[in-house]
């Protein structure tokens, strides 16, 4: 009875021991991150903050993003109101930090739905190959040869002026993205000995594509990830300024810029502030995927 005790306790001991050696490889890298990665670590703690104020708008905001207030139009910068407010009085202030969660939301929702979907695509097309492959990658240079602005334009202003739309529109363009960088992988994987001796002992498609597919190919999917949210975050903004992204009166920073052109000599204030956090966020979304790069790439790393 007890060898038999000690036999059913080994499958368990093993997954624990699984568990924590995964537990100090990732302390270990993140040990190392933040020793090699300083541009990358500063990266994720502007993105941290930012992430964290869009949680917290409601406290930090000191106004409503769309209450107007009749006697402060197109008011200059001052102790009320800190970073001025619009031609219809509203707080530009908390107009931004509204501005980010609709940022953050197009961002976070476009690159999990292109992820899934177009892991999905590209494990199958990278993995059977074939007429399979051939009819799949066919549709994605379909996708591919339309300009991307070009086609989120098509796309938002055939389903109309929605968050929801914007976020179809720009999964639509970055699915085949996804796609193409994980067939590729997949097509390297599927030629080597460990998957050759999967196949030899019975292991069917799906169980090595899960297997040994998917995590031998995280690491450039991380990074195409962290790259494709500044992108998201900069398409969102530009068909907002067309009139065909957020619809008013939302605070998006893409409306938000569209609003001011027309009061860039009388109100700069109106560009600078939604301009420069866009632009901020866009960068820390950049520098944190070349940093991501690096770090997870040996070639490329120092």
């Amino acid at each position: 009875m007890s060898q038999v005790h000690l036999d059913s306790e080994l499958p368990v001991k093993k997954v624990h021991i699984r568990k924590n050696i995964r537990l100090t490889k990732f302390k270990d890298d993140c040990k190392r991150f933040i020793r090699t990665q300083k541009i990358g670590l500063v990266s994720i703690l502007f993105i941290f903050l930012v992430v964290l104020v869009a949680i917290l708008a409601p406290m930090i905001a000191p106004f409503d993003p769309v209450d107007q207030n009749r006697e402060a139009f197109l008011a200059a910068p001052n102790a009320q109101h800190v970073m001025g407010t619009d031609d219809l009085g509203r707080d530009v202030f908390s107009r931004i930090v509204y501005g980010s969660r609709i940022s953050l939301l197009v961002g976070f929702a476009t690159v999990i739905i292109s992820i899934i979907i177009g892991i999905l695509i590209g494990m199958v097309s990278g993995y059977f190959g074939g007429i399979v492959d051939m009819v799949i990658q066919r549709i994605m240079d379909a996708i591919m040869a339309i300009p991307a602005l070009i086609l989120a334009l098509f796309i938002a202003a055939l389903l109309g002026p929605a968050i929801q739309n914007v976020i179809i529109a720009l999964v639509i363009i970055e699915i085949p993205r996804f796609a193409r960088i994980v067939r590729g992988e997949m097509m390297r994987i599927r030629e080597t000995n460990f998957v050759e001796a999967s196949r030899s002992v019975g292991a069917n498609a799906l169980r090595i594509i899960m297997r040994h597919g998917l995590p031998n190919m995280m690491a450039p999917i991380i990074v195409m990830a962290s790259l494709a949210f500044g992108q998201t975050i900069i398409a969102e903004a530009s068909l907002s300024f067309l009139g065909i992204g957020t619809p008013p009166p939302n605070p998006s920073w893409g409306l938000m810029l569209s609003n001011a052109s027309r009061y860039m000599e009388s109100a700069p204030w109106l560009v600078i502030f939604p301009g420069l956090a866009l632009s901020l966020l866009v960068l820390a979304f950049n520098l944190l995927g070349d940093a991501l790069r690096d770090f997870l790439d040996p070639k490329l790393s120092s």
